[in-house]
């Protein structure tokens, strides 16, 4: 699914909100750090710009982090010190594995590293004390890298969810999930689909989908019109008295998290009970890459060297990637922690 991503108005956005700083960074210190780590930011995310990817993670995740202090001081959900991030949070082992195969593990819940503070606020999983997460995990569940897999192992990819959800009341909220693998398609059952969504908690509850009879046996009915794209319209019933369309819309939202406008159903890593934050899981991804081109320089070089490594061009990709779609995830996920109530 192609998204269109402006991260110049990204910026004029973040810029913008720097003179009526949003949320608890009105004043204050907040108010300081809001507008000082939000400058460094883009000054590190445009001076990625102008390097390879030697260095272009270091300079990336950095600016990454600086705007999660920014996000932090205006988060109204943060009060007292809890703002103030203190150390990552996080950390990478298994440097000599398979680059898909390299494991994040984070501080367990209630610490005070940037990534937990950060993933709690925004309802996002940490894992402490339990099994890592592998990189591919945490690559697969990016919508960029959709085109790019490590492996040729069976992915859980975002699956875009499309709505419809119209004026008038209604007793069901209707999802055209897009995005599905063509091994989901192929496999052509109830089972399969079942077995391929109990990845994705925001599809519990499902009641029903659009079906065809095929030997007597109601089967998902897919569309198909690009390699792995499947769509399927799935229906979810909706109480009684939460029939109407503002309702379905929440109930789509809470089911859903948002990707630069859109809306997608997110698979949670293996171990994990639900998905990442879209901002976290980069955050996650961007950790890694970071800490082996500034700690294993030469296992860096041999996974970025495209004469050799089949990972060189899908990192190349994901970095450039992550210079243009990160200044709009900051810049809504500010909006969407500055504004509870």
């Amino acid at each position: 699914m192609y998204m269109q991503i402006d991260p110049l108005e990204a910026w004029e956005r973040l810029r913008s909100s720097r003179a009526s700083r949003p949320g608890r960074a009105s004043g204050g210190a907040r108010a300081k750090t809001y507008s000082t780590a939000l400058e460094q930011a883009q000054q590190m995310l445009r001076a990625a710009e102008a390097v390879g990817p030697q260095t272009r993670p270091l300079l990336v995740f950095y600016g990454l982090s600086q705007a999660g202090r920014a996000i932090a001081a205006a988060a109204v959900g943060l009060r007292g010190e809890d703002w103030n991030l203190l150390a990552h949070g996080i950390h990478v082992t298994g440097y000599h594995k398979d680059f898909a195969d390299i494991e994040i593990r984070t501080d367990p819940a209630g610490s005070s590293g940037s990534f937990v503070r950060l993933s709690e606020l925004l309802e996002s999983p940490v894992w402490g004390g339990t099994p890592a997460v592998r990189l591919e995990d945490v690559w697969d569940a990016l919508p960029v890298n959709l085109q790019y897999p490590l492996s040729t192992r069976d992915r859980l990819t975002p699956l875009y969810a499309a709505s419809e959800i119209g004026s008038e009341d209604h007793p069901l909220l209707t999802v055209e999930i897009g995005d599905i693998p063509d091994h989901v398609v192929d496999a052509g059952t109830r089972q399969a689909l079942d077995g391929y969504l109990a990845a994705y908690p925001g599809t519990a509850g499902r009641d029903s989908f659009v079906f065809r009879t095929a030997a007597g046996e109601e089967v998902p009915r897919y569309e198909r019109h690009l390699p792995n794209a499947g769509w399927l319209s799935v229906h979810w019933e909706m109480p009684a008295e939460s029939r109407s369309a503002q309702d379905r819309l929440e109930r789509l939202r809470a089911m859903t998290r948002g990707y630069a406008g859109h809306r997608y159903f997110f698979p949670a890593p293996a171990g994990l009970s639900r998905e990442l934050h879209s901002l976290m899981a980069w955050w996650v991804l961007l950790y890694a890459l970071s800490m082996l081109a500034r700690y294993q320089p030469a296992q860096w070089a041999n996974h970025i060297n495209v004469d050799s490594s089949r990972h060189a061009v899908p990192i190349e990709k994901v970095l450039e990637q992550a210079m243009h779609h990160l200044p709009t995830l900051i810049a809504d996920t500010i909006e969407e922690v500055a504004t509870w109530p």
